[in-house]
């Protein structure tokens, strides 16, 4: 995926709120053999990029100045509640360098398992991406996890998916993740009463009744003087 970007000169505070007003997006360009570079990005077109997977999860082309450079989004900051980026991050790839980058999960399959065409399961996706180790030319922009041979109540986990050559799981010290899940749903409650349960209800004994209150005292009549 490729997008523009422009050599920025100047930077703090005020530079780049002048520049948001004008409608860009400050950011940065740091690794490789080089020093970090500043850049502005036209922020509609950035906007828009920033919605599609691709842009968080491959490597990318940037252009500057007509000169293309590999670089992978690191970083994103976003106004608080306003529909703003208020800047962001990239590095550069060296093409001989492995790197790590998290990368999306896509199910498929999961209509046609046993789990829910036969007992209704329902499927939770338990992972939604995986963090792995390449070179950037093994990246892949999702891994791809087939849920077709999920059975009642079953799993799939990491070791039932193969990752593609050269790519390594990350893996933060766990063992075998999983990354979906069927379960049975919760059981219907039965709204009409069962055959019988009424007559019993008609056979029951009927309860004492309560006493009457009793009436409320009038105040007594005054009797008149003769």
């Amino acid at each position: 995926m490729k997008f523009v970007a422009f050599e920025r000169a100047k930077q703090g505070t005020g530079a780049s709120r002048r520049l948001r007003i004008s409608g860009k997006t400050p950011g940065i360009v740091y690794g490789g053999d080089t020093q970090p570079q500043l850049i502005e990005i036209d922020h509609n077109a950035l906007w828009h990029a920033l919605k599609k997977e691709a842009f968080h999860a491959s490597v990318l082309e940037m252009e500057i100045d007509g000169a293309v450079s590999k670089v992978l989004l690191r970083d994103v900051q976003y106004h608080p509640f306003r529909q703003l980026v208020q800047h962001i991050d990239f590095q550069r790839v060296d093409a001989k360098t492995r790197m790590t980058m998290k990368v999306p999960l896509h199910f498929k399959g999961e209509e046609e398992s046993e789990a829910v065409k036969i007992d209704l399961n329902l499927v939770n996706h338990v992972t939604t991406e995986l963090e792995l180790n390449c070179l950037p030319s093994d990246l892949p922009e999702f891994i791809e996890v087939d849920l077709s041979g999920l059975k009642k109540n079953g799993t799939v986990t990491l070791k039932d998916i193969k990752l593609p050559k050269g790519v390594k799981w990350v893996s933060h010290g766990k063992v075998n993740p999983v990354l979906a899940s069927a379960v049975s749903p919760a059981a219907e409650e039965v709204d009409a009463p069962a055959e019988g349960a009424a007559d019993a209800a008609a056979a029951a004994p009927a309860g004492k009744g309560g006493k009457a209150a009793p009436a409320a005292k009038t105040p007594a009549a005054k009797t008149a003087k003769k």
